[in-house]
């Protein structure tokens, strides 16, 4: 027996998103009200009992969501902001513990990671060891919650109106990422990585090991941009080139490449707009009023770091 599963997460993180919607039906001031309670009580839906419902049910339920950000429904709330003598005293007050909460999370994540599987009473064990890294963010989300309450000495019904604020923000960018990923599922079943790799070793001299090392890396960096997710073009690429070239014929490290693949595919998701929760909202949360600020910042170091993806994988993939 299992006590902490990475689905009785799901069910706190619906739960909030739940409350979230209530919150948002019953604000009149919301400029699009109806739409953007469906959507968040849709993905709250999803979250608690999306695993007990049958899959067409769920499937529909993403369709509507998407309609409804396709027809501009969602929105965030009409922002009310704070005067700016206040917001600089209360940054005097709080200075750099604001950033405690954020700075214990990844610590927690890495200890959790590698110690929540191996924890044991009996026939119980405290968390199943696949999922002890997710299990692990969870946790440390809500002790980094905890956390910030406390230094901030805000009550908790604070959490739910700023943390809903933030999320209606960010809008339907929050579930692309997990779209675009099985997206890049359906596409490795529907047997496009057999279409990329027939297409690539007529093109290229994949006999050459960098040469097969660069198309890889490309291919990941590239695909990225147009889905705007690694892990979406990850099986597509790594079934079309990486398993076919680098793997089959040169005798390559599969998980050395698998790794520095991600990373190339990294690449692409810091120079592309379709990565709209990473490089876009964050643009809208800060008010620039270039839009393409993030990317324009990125990409540079987005070459740099792809450059060292693929020197690195040709001197180890085939080595190691």
């Amino acid at each position: 027996m299992t006590l902490l599963t990475l689905e009785l997460f799901l069910v706190v993180a619906g739960l909030y998103v739940g409350a979230m919607a209530v919150q948002v039906a019953r604000d009149p001031s919301h400029p699009r009200r109806l739409g953007s309670t469906v959507f968040w009580g849709l993905l709250a839906v999803a979250f608690v009992v999306g695993k007990q419902l049958p899959p067409v049910v769920v499937g529909y339920a993403v369709l509507g969501m998407a309609a409804l950000a396709g027809l501009r429904q969602v929105a965030p709330p009409q922002r009310t902001a704070q005067p700016a003598g206040e917001r600089t005293a209360e940054a005097d007050r709080l200075g750099n513990r604001l950033l405690w909460p954020v700075a214990l999370i990844p610590v927690l994540v890495i200890a959790g990671g590698f110690a929540l599987g191996r924890v044991r009473f009996g026939d119980w064990r405290l968390a199943e060891p696949r999922q002890a890294t997710q299990i692990a963010l969870g946790l440390a989300c809500l002790v980094g919650l905890g956390l910030a309450l406390r230094v901030t000495r805000a009550r908790p019904g604070l959490a739910l109106v700023e943390g809903g604020r933030l999320l209606q923000a960010i809008g339907w960018a929050l579930v692309l990422p997990q779209l675009l990923a099985s997206l890049g599922g359906i596409f490795a079943r529907a047997g496009v990585g057999d279409v990329i790799a027939n297409f690539v070793g007529g093109a290229l001299p994949t006999q050459l090991p960098l040469v097969a090392v660069i198309a890889y890396c490309a291919g990941m960096a590239l695909f990225t941009i147009v889905m705007g997710n690694a892990f979406a073009a990850f099986p597509v690429i790594t079934l079309g080139i990486g398993l076919p070239f680098i793997v089959n014929q040169h005798g390559g490290n599969p998980a050395i490449m698998g790794a520095l693949g991600m990373l190339s595919g990294y690449c692409g998701t810091l120079v592309t707009p379709m990565a709209a929760n990473f490089n876009l909202v964050p643009a809208i949360l800060l008010e620039l009023e270039d839009r393409n600020a993030v990317i324009k910042a990125q990409a540079p170091m987005a070459a740099v770091i792809w450059i060292f993806n693929v020197t690195a994988m040709y001197l180890c993939v085939y080595r190691f």
